[in-house]
């Protein structure tokens, strides 16, 4: 039973798990409904379960009563970035639109980010869409800013490629 339906708290409690569990099939499909709903299509940037496998990758599901409402996931990026001897790259971030605003988007991105450090990465970035206003606030607030464009979305006006590097201690 997760520790949320025992404590009565209503906090966040967060696992590991699979991209291809049910319950992040499920966020990503809602994920993909509010791309739609911003920029006309869904993320379709390759994605697989094998990039979320340690030690190359983790993906993280949020609960709250049982129910799973935040997600994100790390993934060791292929390609070099300035400064960085083995950077990862967040993906699916995402926070159910009746919980967003109760802090579990940040608690979501400090579990990542200690799980890469943990893994030895020594930098975090990620891409995310202009028009995602929320989103860019939170990142910037946990100290990240702009990188120089990588990626499925490097050439895309709407995208926004941030990053920081991680303490390893």
């Amino acid at each position: 039973m997760p520790e949320d339906l025992l404590s009565g708290q209503g906090e966040l409690v967060i696992h590991a798990a699979r991209y291809d569990h049910p319950d992040t099939v499920e966020l990503t499909q809602q994920v993909q409904s509010f791309y739609r709903s911003v920029y006309g299509g869904i993320d379709d940037s390759p994605i697989t379960a094998q990039d979320f496998q340690p030690p190359q990758g983790q993906f993280l599901l949020g609960y709250l009563y049982g129910q799973a409402v935040a997600m994100g996931g790390w993934r060791t990026l292929s390609a070099g970035l300035d400064g960085a001897e083995r950077p990862v790259e967040l993906k699916r971030m995402f926070v159910r639109p009746e919980q967003q605003g109760r802090g579990f988007g940040l608690q979501i991105l400090q579990a990542l980010e200690r799980s890469a450090a943990g893994a030895g990465a020594d930098w975090v970035v990620l891409e995310t869409g202009r028009p995602q206003v929320r989103a860019v606030q939170l990142y910037r607030a946990a100290g990240y800013r702009e990188v120089a464009p990588f990626g499925y979305f490097a050439c895309m006006p709407l995208s926004m490629h941030l990053g920081r590097p991680l303490d390893r201690a």
